[in-house]
């Protein structure tokens, strides 16, 4: 039996019964699992064996643990439970249904800005959230950060992937967080708040630019750009990112400690202030005068408020003048309506005006079967069911009975409601169709249209793969029918494992079984055996695009 496949089926603490694996790293393994004292699925993460046998190490898991269970943020993985014995450690935590930051940036590249500043400043609310009460992730990066499909942002595994690092650290194996690492960590030091500020920097300006800000051939080469290296300007490589916006991402992830922000709540203050000044509407675009990043001094939350409130006034006197004149048209064109409908119209009109008759409790076919009607009038049916009168019966008109109405060259409009009685209709054909015009179609047959995404190679993006009940099934007016619409192929992923300390030719095999392809081999000098995998270009239990290209770096030996 597979390690991860010996806990499936039983239940921790006669309460968490474990369904089936749904992710692992080099410290713990993670599963699906059903809470039967709530009656609610959970994801429980697992610490492994051998993990769980050094005694320091289950003492930090568990310290750690504890600490991220007393957050509670809606931006943040909750932690529900820790519990640690003699025969497992494990967390029970918020099952998530959604994918990483990563693998979303996998599949889209640079997004939009204002996508990417709704997600940062989620981030942020998390680490502030965090950090107010003392904990320090150490290991922001898009891997550990959720994304739903409601565009809610989750932040997982506070304080607890960094301890994954070590593992790896250790054992001079690659460190998967190398491409967001604050300085101060690359250097050795103690990371504070600070340095999950540095690493957010680091996300924003991957997904504003759809590019790390330093990559290198070897994990030091990496790290060292982040100590001494400055980054190519966000705007060089996407020119629609907002200057302000550039300013902000540069300033989160400044190399020395002094010239970052001092927090996240700080960040997300400047990001709020920048959110502001595009919603304002009429004022001008705080972007246009901007010194570059970096040149440009930081204005104060108190400062930027001062000028808000100007504007606002300046804007408040311009809006109350043509507010009050254009009330006073709006008025008058009411005031003209009202009296043209009701006496203007009659006196100057030459146009012949009828008296409208009662067509409640009028079968609607005889309606149609009576041309003079049909040539005087314009008919807008809806449909609605009622069970206590028969099908085509009319209901209710507007305009009412009685009105004098005027009649018009394409007849005097008139909406009736029409009972459906109780019969049942039949599903209109909307395969393959645009998913709008499909729910029109459906709601003009009296239905209610719900739409369910999935993914097609077949049908194209938008339209309706399938509906449920399918064309042709007769159902009761008023019933939902599902319509299930492509989202485009599917895009399928797999996790990248651990080559470091494979053979080449082991390695080889290992990423054919992973459906991934092999892409090459350097030699470079370690101090690990001739012929041993020292790194990898896609790190190691990170989710990549099935069939992706992983090199690899070889040991020659030592430098000579």
């Amino acid at each position: 039996m597979n390690e991860n496949e010996k806990y499936i089926g039983k239940m921790l603490d006669d309460r968490y019964e474990i369904l089936e694996c749904i992710g692992e790293g080099g410290m713990a393994v993670v599963y699906k699992a059903m809470c039967h004292r709530l009656n609610r699925y959970v994801a429980v993460k697992i610490m492994r064996d051998e993990m769980a046998a050094d005694e320091e190490f289950r003492r930090r898991f568990c310290a750690e643990s504890q600490a991220v269970a007393m957050l509670s943020h809606p931006n943040i993985v909750a932690v529900y439970d820790v519990s640690h014995s003699d025969d497992v450690e494990y967390i029970v935590m918020e099952l998530i249904d959604g994918i990483t930051l990563k693998q979303y940036m996998n599949r889209r590249g640079a997004l939009p800005w204002k996508e990417a500043l709704h997600f940062s400043k989620q981030i942020a609310k998390a680490l502030s959230h965090a950090h107010e009460r003392g904990i320090i992730h150490r290991d922001i990066k898009p891997q550990n950060i959720m994304l739903l499909r409601d565009g809610t942002i989750k932040v997982g595994d506070f304080g607890i992937a960094a301890l994954e690092n070590e593992i790896y650290e250790n054992n001079g194996q690659a460190i998967g967080s190398i491409h967001y690492i604050a300085p101060e960590q690359a250097r050795g030091n103690c990371p504070d708040a600070r340095s999950d500020v540095y690493s957010l920097g680091v996300v924003m300006y991957e997904m504003l630019t759809g590019e790390l800000p330093y990559t290198g051939d070897t994990l030091g080469e990496i790290a060292v750009k982040h100590m001494n290296a400055d980054p190519v300007l966000p705007r060089e490589k996407n020119p629609d990112i907002p200057p302000e916006l550039e300013r902000i991402t540069l300033k989160a992830m400044a190399p020395r400690l002094e010239d970052r922000y001092q927090s996240a709540k700080e960040l997300l203050e400047d990001m709020e202030a920048f959110t502001q000044s595009q919603v304002n509407a009429g004022e001008e675009d705080d972007t246009e005068d901007q010194e570059s990043p970096g040149v440009k001094p930081v204005r104060s939350v108190s400062e930027l408020s001062k000028e808000k409130y100007k504007r606002r006034r300046r804007r408040a006197s311009r809006v109350s003048f043509l507010s009050g004149t254009l009330g006073l048209l709006l008025l008058a064109v009411w005031l003209f309506t009202f009296l043209w409908d009701f006496w203007l119209e009659d006196v100057f009109s030459p146009a012949e005006r009828i008296e409208l008759p009662n067509f409640v409790g009028t079968e609607f076919q005889a309606i149609e079967n009576n041309a003079e009607l049909m040539s005087t009038y314009s008919f807008n049916v809806v449909y609605v069911i009622d069970r206590d009168n028969p099908t085509g019966l009319v209901l209710d008109q507007s305009p009412e009975p009685g009105r004098s109405m005027m009649v018009t060259p394409g007849g005097i409009k008139v909406e009736l409601t029409v009972s459906s009685g109780a019969d049942e209709l039949a599903v209109p054909n909307v395969l393959n169709m645009n998913y709008a015009d499909a729910v029109d179609t459906i709601q003009a047959m009296g239905f209610v249209a719900e739409i369910e995404n999935t993914t097609s190679d077949s049908v194209a993006r938008n339209n309706v793969v399938s509906s449920s009940p399918a064309a042709g099934e007769t159902i009761s007016p008023g019933s939902t029918v599902y319509l299930l619409v492509s989202s485009g192929a599917e895009v399928l992923y797999v996790e990248v494992p651990n080559l470091i300390g494979s053979t080449e030719e082991a390695a080889k095999a290992k990423l054919e079984s992973a459906n991934l392809s092999y892409g090459g081999a350097e030699r470079v000098n370690s101090d690990l055996a001739v012929g041993t995998v020292v790194g990898q270009s896609i790190d190691a239990f990170t989710q990549a695009e099935e069939h992706s290209k992983v090199y690899l770096q070889i040991s020659s030996g030592p430098n000579p």
